[in-house]
């Protein structure tokens, strides 16, 4: 069982397995005229497939309402929508806790760190994470009350997640955070793993990851982390 991965923006990335083309907390709809080559969704190309579109949160750089007008080209396009989003009635809500059954594919929500949900998605025999917002917010300069909660909440969800067979994990690595960046990838494979880690949460910073390759932090699974250079660009995972 393969998957595409495609880099569309920040943490907006589609996956397409053998039935399905999955797409998570797109928003950036531009440059206009360009298509999946440059990351941007253009539903002519997309139009014959069926596509399952998920916005973790309401935050402008995971969601946007323009993706409802995808459906004016694709007949088969279903919505899956943290429960905070306002959005059209027959999107599928999650709240933390709650699990959707789409036929032939389910999804299970976690409550974020920051505002709405994480999905995970089994769906033709693969199992894939997009964590939204859900990470270990360390944060220098904060009070380290804060932070050791923020450490604690994070922690909480990530281990509902024990025992689960991750094959694609696509996991918040903030440049913003600088030496922190990592905890919550480190947290997460220690006590989850994932076959594939996809890194996001970049606002297009990603330099940022190249210089990771080198972190003493990553290097247990430095083997296993998906990298990308460019809006647009493809990774492909293959299950073992």
């Amino acid at each position: 069982m393969n998957a595409e991965i495609r880099y569309l923006y920040h943490s907006g990335f589609s996956l397409e397995t053998a039935g399905h083309f999955l797409i998570f907390d797109y928003y950036l709809d531009t440059p206009k005229g360009c298509g999946l080559s440059k990351g941007v969704i253009d539903p002519e190309e997309i139009r014959d497939k069926n596509v399952v579109v998920f916005a973790s949160h309401s935050h402008p750089d995971h969601y946007s309402p323009k993706i409802f007008s995808w459906r004016k080209a694709v007949a088969n396009i279903r919505y899956v929508l943290a429960d905070e989003i306002h959005a059209p009635e027959d999107a599928v809500k999650i709240a933390p806790g709650e699990t959707a059954d789409l036929g032939g594919l389910t999804v299970r929500a976690l409550e974020s760190t920051d505002l709405g949900v994480a999905f995970l998605v089994h769906t033709d025999g693969l199992c894939v994470y997009h964590a939204g917002d859900l990470n270990w917010w360390h944060w220098d300069g904060e009070p380290e009350e804060d932070n050791e909660e923020m450490g604690r909440r994070y922690r909480e969800q990530i281990d509902k997640l024990r025992g689960e067979e991750i094959d694609v994990a696509f996991l918040p690595v903030d440049p913003r955070q600088e030496q922190n960046a990592l905890l919550g990838l480190t947290y997460f494979m220690k006590t989850v793993g994932a076959e594939s880690v996809v890194p996001m949460h970049s606002f297009g910073k990603l330099e940022f990851y190249e210089s990771l390759k080198t972190d003493p932090s990553l290097k247990p699974w430095l083997n296993k982390v998906l990298f990308y250079r460019d809006r647009g660009d493809v990774m492909t995972y293959q299950k073992r």
